[in-house]
């Protein structure tokens, strides 16, 4: 039994594909389905189901393939511990973020890690919590950069800054008059919202304690896009709810149409997640370092701040 074998059976339960595993695994489909057929044939046992598609493991499979992670999450510490002993940063860094955080966190960030640690290479994909959580736990991702608590046992969360919320408000509203709003005052608001699926939505929801979404008289429009909600509010009225990194992007006009909250202002918790077994401890330590050089102090304090669950 060899730690390679080990990867390609994980691979192949991770993609539910032996052609997408073998793409994966920079080898022949054939190469690895005759590894994975020698390893099944050794332990006398089918790993999967090839009846099926796509591919499944069978029920002993599933618990092979489960302590096949483990086997490999373990030797890679070795690496790990090479590298630390060394203090480099290099190799291969995957990394989820949500969309309404990627665009206004990462390139900075993507520009100092690569300046600074020439030998990283970062594998970077926007995907909705549900999505980074699920492969986080496949080792299809080695990190992500999403909202949390999640309280999810086998995730490790490191909170990196606290991100007000703030309104979007169009000047046809009569709130575009306050100076500051409360939740209360976006009830009777049409609220422009996210697709299902993104954290950000359940959120807008929970400050706003209704269940109201983005549809006006004959329009349901659905977007993962912070920016298209600003632009359905300057087109179509009533008003959203943005990430306060978001008001960087807009211009001088746009800005006139952002209202903060009252005190305590609502916020999200941003957060580093990790598998619990995750070993690539120095390269996450590199890239929690350039996060926070460029976060403004004031987002890195917990204190007077109302987070809003997920």
């Amino acid at each position: 039994m060899t730690l390679v074998q080990l990867e390609y059976i994980v691979a192949v339960d991770t993609y539910r594909s032996f052609v997408t595993a073998a793409d994966k695994c920079f080898v022949t489909q054939p190469t690895l389905s005759m590894q994975v057929q020698k390893l099944e044939e050794l332990i006398n046992v089918k790993i999967f189901d090839r009846s099926k598609q796509p591919v499944s493991p069978t029920e002993i499979g599933s618990q092979i393939i489960a302590q096949a992670r483990i086997i490999l999450q373990e030797s890679g510490k070795i690496k790990e511990l090479i590298s630390s002993q060394q203090q480099d940063v290099l190799g291969e860094l995957k990394i989820g973020v949500i969309p309404t955080v990627a665009p206004y966190l990462l390139p900075e960030v993507i520009s100092a890690m690569l300046e600074k640690y020439p030998e990283l290479k970062l594998l970077i994909w926007e995907y909705t919590t549900e999505d980074i959580i699920h492969h986080l736990k496949t080792g299809v991702l080695d990190c992500g950069i999403l909202a949390t608590p999640l309280t999810d046992p086998n995730i490790t969360e490191t909170p990196l800054y606290y991100e007000n919320f703030v309104s979007y408000i169009s000047k046809n509203s009569k709130l575009y008059k306050k100076k500051a709003v409360d939740a209360e005052d976006l009830n009777d608001e049409n609220i422009w919202l996210l697709n299902e699926g993104h954290c950000m939505r359940n959120q807008v929801l929970n400050i706003c304690r209704s269940t109201k979404n983005n549809r006006l008289q004959g329009l349901e429009y659905n977007t993962g896009s912070v920016e298209t909600l600003v632009r359905m509010v300057d087109l179509n009225g009533g008003a959203t709810l943005l990430p306060e990194l978001a008001i960087a992007e807009l211009n001088a006009k746009q800005t006139s149409k952002i209202r903060h909250f009252k005190s305590p202002e609502p916020v999200r918790e941003i957060s580093l997640v990790t598998h619990k077994n995750f070993i690539k401890k120095r390269m996450l330590n590199a890239l929690k370092d350039e996060i926070l050089e460029i976060i403004p102090k004031a987002m890195k304090q917990k204190k007077k701040k109302d987070i809003v669950g997920i």
